[in-house]
């Protein structure tokens, strides 16, 4: 109990010493804490001067990836051709250029790809202990897919969308060929693909008209489709209606031919993956199927034959 009551004094002797040395603190002003401090140095910089604060307000990637995002471009110049740029940018066109890829932003990522790829594929082969001749190969391999992998990333996204595409074509020139027959005109129906449909086709349709509204003829604007698609179908289709507007050719006649052959084309493609099906599954067959039947066919033989030899 005397333990208690010394220790319960000790407490409260302690709390009235924090509680003056507190009070003294913040009524004299003389010594400054942490926080006032910081509340110091928070108004100094908002009453500082804007060419001074401006440093601090610009983000990470303003003041650390803009430059060296910069850098790493003017590096990749070096090592490409001078035609790259323009290769690059037909293939973000014929992508549907993706949300905030630039050819800038393409080159520097590609070294910087390549740049940090080898570093972790250094670290990784010496800590494996790995033999020169390998460490080298395998260094270089690494290197190489991180300066290739941004190409290859657009090439995938150019081969998902023409794909897509070609897919959707037959379906749009179906309700054009609709619309037209209706009595809307070739724009309206245009429109109408736009507006009912989804995918990179509807997209393209919708840059067609906003070109055409913003003063190009129908014909420049539809090749400008062409030239942004990797397409034969789509390619043919316009080729088609530009001759068909310089000609005069009535325009529903030229889409019902259109929207057959295009089907007769997605019919024949379709023909020809099934018949590739018994080559692909070949390989299959003979190293995963075969030996699995061949092993449950055969394994209970052997092992009977087995045991009857080692009886002998």
């Amino acid at each position: 109990m005397t333990l208690l009551l010394i220790m319960g004094a000790a407490l409260v002797l302690l709390a009235i010493v924090l509680a003056s040395a507190a009070a003294g603190t913040t009524a004299g002003g003389h010594t400054a804490t942490g926080v006032d401090r910081s509340v110091a140095l928070v108004q100094a910089l908002s009453n500082a001067p804007q060419a001074m604060t401006k440093e601090f307000d610009e983000s990470f990637a303003d003041r650390i990836m803009a430059p060296l995002q910069q850098r790493a471009s003017k590096l990749a110049k070096r090592f490409s051709g001078a035609d790259a740029p323009e290769r690059i940018r037909r293939r973000l066109d014929v992508a549907g250029n993706p949300t905030g890829w630039t050819v800038e932003r393409v080159q520097a990522g590609k070294v910087i790809g390549a740049v940090t790829l080898f570093l972790i594929s250094l670290a990784l082969t010496g800590v494996m202990g790995l033999g020169l001749t390998v460490r080298v190969v395998a260094v270089l391999v690494v290197t190489a897919i991180g300066w290739f992998g941004p190409n290859l990333y657009l090439y995938q996204k150019v081969y998902d969308r023409s794909k897509r595409m070609q897919r959707d074509l037959p379906d749009a020139i179906d309700l054009m060929t609709i619309s037209v027959e209706s009595g809307l005109a070739f724009d309206a129906a245009v429109q109408q693909v736009a507006r009912n449909t989804e995918g990179p086709l509807a997209d393209e349709f919708s840059r067609v008209l906003r070109e055409m509204q913003i003063g190009q003829g129908r014909a420049q604007a539809l090749r400008g489709l062409a030239e942004r698609t990797e397409v034969d179908d789509v390619k043919s289709f316009v080729t088609s209606m530009v001759q068909a507007d310089s000609f005069g050719i009535p325009i529903a006649n030229v889409l019902r031919i259109q929207s057959q052959e295009i089907r007769t084309k997605r019919r024949q493609r379709a023909e020809e993956q099934a018949q590739k099906v018994p080559v692909k599954i070949t390989v299959p067959l003979i190293f995963c199927i075969l030996p699995t039947l061949f092993i449950a066919v055969m394994g209970p033989a052997v092992i009977h034959i087995m045991d009857n030899f080692s009886r002998k």
